[in-house]
């Protein structure tokens, strides 16, 4: 019997439990769940990106996220609220996460951190070596229209938390594996390389924010991504890191910003974005 739900109870806010060890309750959970004890690939899918999973390989289960320890059901539209276990075509198991809990949701506590990164620490404790993070994000540098897809080089992480607790030093000096970003750059040589700035969210930023932030060396802003590649490198994962520029940013963009058009320069690109990534998985 798991311990979760939406918004209720959750062990992972109860600051004398180890977030480590909830996580290995919740892989033995989908274990139990999906009758594969061992997955060697996750990806977290985020807005533009759900449709990849229907490319990547074949869905041997799905769970409703809420059903497994310290996950809760996506509030968020544009995002799969499941839990899945594909086959790819090379014989590796990937889980891929559709759940994706992001910071504002819980206004910043200690213990809702814990949450943001709970599915990458349940992916390590299910076997994935390797990490794959997507989300939408608006584009810094005007040339990356709407509907193109990044490479995360780096990150600024300016939500002013952090997943990792205690004196617990973590090299931070390559977070998204160069050798995997080779690897997408041979599938796709006219993929861009950027920087991404991680803010808590959830109100878009002003044009000033984002003057500051291109001043800073960011490329494109989301509310994503950069906490949970922290957890995932302190897991000893490796990181590929993709943006879809769902938008161009405030003071960029001529126009006023809105999740809608989020989603509807997602659902656009889906089918490129989709497909480039299943290219990607094949050859990891």
């Amino acid at each position: 019997m798991s311990i979760a739900g939406e918004w209720g109870f959750n062990p992972l806010e109860d600051p004398s439990q180890d977030p480590a060890e909830i996580a290995k309750q919740a892989a033995f959970e989908i274990a139990v769940a999906t009758g594969i004890g061992h997955h060697d690939i996750a990806l977290t899918l985020g807005s533009g990106w759900a449709a990849v999973v229907d490319l990547i390989g074949k869905t041997t289960e799905e769970i409703p996220a809420e059903e497994i320890t310290g996950f809760s059901s996506s509030g968020i539209p544009g995002h799969l609220g499941t839990i899945r276990s594909v086959i790819l075509p090379n014989n590796k198991r990937a889980l891929v996460i559709g759940a994706r809990t992001h910071l504002y949701e819980g206004r910043g506590a200690q213990g809702f951190v814990r949450r943001v990164v709970h599915s990458v620490r349940t992916a390590a404790a299910s076997g994935a070596k390797t990490m794959v993070l997507t989300h939408g994000a608006g584009g810094i540098r005007p040339a990356w229209q709407p509907g193109t897809p990044v490479l995360i080089k780096d990150h600024l992480n300016l939500t002013g938390t952090t997943p990792i607790e205690g004196a617990t030093f973590i090299d931070m000096t390559n977070v998204y594996t160069p050798a995997l970003r080779d690897l997408a750059k041979s599938v796709d040589p006219s993929l861009g390389e950027g920087v991404l700035a991680q803010v808590p969210g959830p109100q878009y930023e002003t044009p000033a924010e984002v003057q500051m932030l291109r001043g800073l060396g960011a490329d494109m802003v989301g509310m994503s991504v950069a906490l949970e590649a922290m957890a995932a490198r302190q897991a000893g994962m490796d990181v590929l890191g993709l943006s879809l520029i769902t938008n161009q940013a405030a003071g960029i963009s001529p126009t006023p910003l809105s999740h809608k058009e989020v989603l509807e320069a997602g659902a656009k690109a889906e089918p490129r974005v989709s497909a480039l990534l299943a290219r990607i998985l094949e050859q990891i």
